[in-house]
């Protein structure tokens, strides 16, 4: 069995109590790794000359902060090709996907793979061990398993969600005709998924879920017999909801309720459901999520970048509304930098409660630097239903990152608190990344796959795809 000594680490940041500032933080320390998992953290002091010399791997952690690899809970991976496009560089939600729609009916399967990847490495190389992706077009012969290999041999940790768009402009839906699937095909294309792909293990590389995209893309019918498949299967749900203004309207003119009615009328409520967004989830929606412990993947770079809003975190959380951070598509956020994601969920949690019409206090605390980090790690961890992921304990899966307190973007704020220090100075780039006991980003640099000649595929692919629109 493969082993990995991560040594003399400045600080372990475990995570391991839910209350994030009762969390273990231990200096001067170690962790163990054996064949994938976590067999040990503690002092640097009580490492046997044994585990040192025998390990297969020592990583010399000097200098560095070891946190618990983050968890992505949202994203669009495909939208790499597409991020800083003109035309709807400066749209709202509605008018983008209406600009965006005829682009992405050019996708292929090798732009699917190609993005999937310059994706993931971006993740990864900011500390992110697992994320969800949400693919809800398939053109011209794309497949979800195209998503999936490719996570296998970036060595990503991933929840495959199987997207999908039914209800074109034609039946009063928002994506063209053209981009849409039939239900039936739909259905057994998820089924299909499920049976070749789900592992239901400890420690598992791949999940599916079940996921139509929207409110204003899919028909009621889909949406039940949707929740009906992923239960019968006991695979987790995902969609959009309650995103921004436009999308309240239309649920409002549509079916005649808010958002959150529409997820309780149709059994999209529970334990094992996510929803992205929730930027305008009101205080009786907030009361069903919390209720029904319904997760929420929080988005905030791309819910300022389309104007959308900002979700009332702090409320959802001191509810029990289970929440996670996502990134979203890389073409609503042109970024997919996962802890600059958490600095900027900390930063506008202690801006947006000044801006509610609630009268109630607020103020730096809103969101400390730690309640930041939990969102990216424990509470990604349950938004996607994993209790083997987003903390740091014996048993606990191998999936660490590690970050270098010397660097540039710490100085002088490391030296004082190096966990706060990590949240609150430049968004750093991991030094390692480990994925289930495997180091695929090694100092700085990704150890899977060759990253340049990537990066120039996808730029041609990028080119070739705005072309074919044009």
């Amino acid at each position: 069995m493969p082993t990995l000594l991560i040594h003399n680490a400045r600080c372990v940041a475990t995570l391991d109590h839910p209350d994030p500032a009762q969390g273990r933080e231990l200096f001067d320390a170690s962790v163990f790794i054996r064949d994938h998992r976590i067999e040990s953290i503690g002092p640097a002091a009580d490492v046997t000359p044994d585990m040192l010399t025998g390990a297969d791997e020592v990583i010399d952690a000097r200098g560095h902060l070891v946190t618990p690899g983050l968890v992505n809970t949202h994203h669009h991976m495909y939208q790499s090709l597409t991020r800083a496009i003109p035309g709807v560089q400066d749209a709202e939600l509605f008018s983008w996907l209406r600009g965006l729609y005829p682009v992405w009916a050019g996708l292929t399967p090798e732009m699917v793979r190609v993005s999937t990847q310059v994706a993931m490495a971006e993740l990864l190389m900011s500390g992110c061990t697992t994320s969800s992706d949400h693919l809800y077009i398939y053109p011209n012969g794309v497949r979800l398993d195209d998503s999936i290999e490719a996570a296998h041999a970036i060595g990503m940790r991933f929840v495959a969600s199987r997207g999908s768009m039914s209800v074109g402009q034609s039946q009063g839906g928002l994506p063209p005709d053209r981009v849409v699937e039939s239900e039936d095909a739909i259905l057994h294309d998820t089924r299909r998924l499920i049976e070749t792909w789900h592992d239901t293990r400890h420690g598992a590389m791949v999940n599916v879920a079940v996921a139509p995209c929207s409110p204003f893309s899919v028909s009621r019918d889909l949406m039940r017999e949707s929740a009906a498949l992923a239960r019968a299967y006991g695979v987790r749900l995902h969609t959009h909801l309650a995103e921004n203004d436009h999308d309240i309207a239309y649920s409002l003119a549509k079916f005649n309720c808010s958002p959150a009615q529409y997820a309780q009328d149709l059994g999209w409520l529970g334990d094992d459901v996510w929803h992205a967004h929730c930027v305008k989830l009101d205080a009786a929606g907030i009361g069903l999520f919390a209720a029904t412990h319904t997760g929420v993947a929080h988005c905030p770079c791309s819910n300022m970048r389309l104007a959308s809003g900002i979700a009332p975190v702090r409320r959802m959380l001191d509810a029990g509304v289970p929440v996670g951070l996502g990134v979203d598509g890389s073409a609503s956020n042109d970024g997919a930098q996962m802890l600059g994601e958490a600095r900027q969920a900390l930063l506008l949690a202690r801006v947006g409660r000044s801006l509610e019409p609630y009268g109630c206090d607020h103020g730096p605390a809103e969101m400390t630097a730690r309640d930041a980090l939990a969102l990216a790690t424990r509470g990604g961890a349950r938004v996607l239903g994993r209790s083997d992921i987003g903390h740091l304990a014996p048993g606990m899966c191998a999936d660490l990152a590690l970050f270098d307190l010397r660097t540039l973007s710490f100085a002088g704020g490391a030296v004082h608190d190096p966990v706060g220090a990590l949240l609150l100075c430049a968004s750093a780039s991991a030094a390692y990344t480990v994925v289930n006991g495997r180091v695929v980003v090694r100092e700085g640099r990704l150890a899977t796959l060759e990253l340049e000649p990537l990066v120039e595929r996808h730029n041609r692919l990028a080119m070739q795809l705005a072309a074919s629109a044009a």
